[in-house]
């Protein structure tokens, strides 16, 4: 719990002292759930879903008991938030309000994304199906992933898109500096256009 606050005061800039820390909702969903998912281990019936539901309705949050999260994990704001059954979260991961980590179809066993060690997904992100996103990659606000993610690759767009902005490491809080891939297109396909009228005169 207390590595918990700590990085709350590491990665929110708003975080101001302990006792406006200890509201975030983002930190009361991940305690209960780590209490939920406990008794969903030792297969007790009815009770993990119970508590999750009774947290979704406090915190707008709703994280399956049956997902496995690591150390440091960190929801900023959270509304809407949702982590799915299978989901498998590494250690020090940053996530924003309205990410989904969801399955696809109705399929069984492993349906939901795993998430890789010191990864950040932006506002409105969604990560569909079994797939993996590799350590320290970066989501984009509003990508829809549906194919996995390497290392330390940025993706951004809907369907996302791997980007890599020269080799440059971008501060996972700067969101307004992701790459567009579809500007890029269009200034790829406005460059040649002028290239052939050029040819053409």
């Amino acid at each position: 719990m207390i590595e918990d606050i700590k990085v709350v005061f590491e990665k929110d800039p708003a975080a101001k002292n302990i006792f406006e820390v200890l509201l975030y909702q983002g930190l009361w969903a991940v305690w209960v759930h780590r209490a939920a998912h406990r008794l969903y281990k030792w297969r007790i019936p009815f009770l993990p879903r119970l508590i999750s539901q009774i947290m979704r309705l406090l915190t707008l949050i709703e994280i399956h008991p049956g997902a496995r999260i690591g150390r440091r994990f960190f929801i900023d704001h959270g509304n809407g938030v949702v982590i799915g059954e299978t989901a498998v979260i590494g250690d020090d991961v940053m996530i924003y309000q309205g990410v989904s980590l969801a399955g696809t179809g109705k399929e069984k066993g492993k349906r939901h994304p795993t998430i890789g060690n010191n990864v950040v997904i932006g506002a409105g992100a969604i990560v569909l199906g079994n797939i993996t996103v590799g350590d320290n990659a970066r989501i984009g606000a509003g990508a829809v992933v549906t194919k996995p993610v390497p290392p330390d690759a940025t993706v951004v767009g809907n369907p996302a898109w791997v980007m890599r902005l020269e080799g440059r490491r971008l501060d996972p809080l700067e969101h307004g500096a992701l790459p567009d891939p579809v500007h890029q297109v269009i200034d790829d396909l406005n460059k040649r256009l002028q290239e052939l009228e050029k040819k053409l005169r």
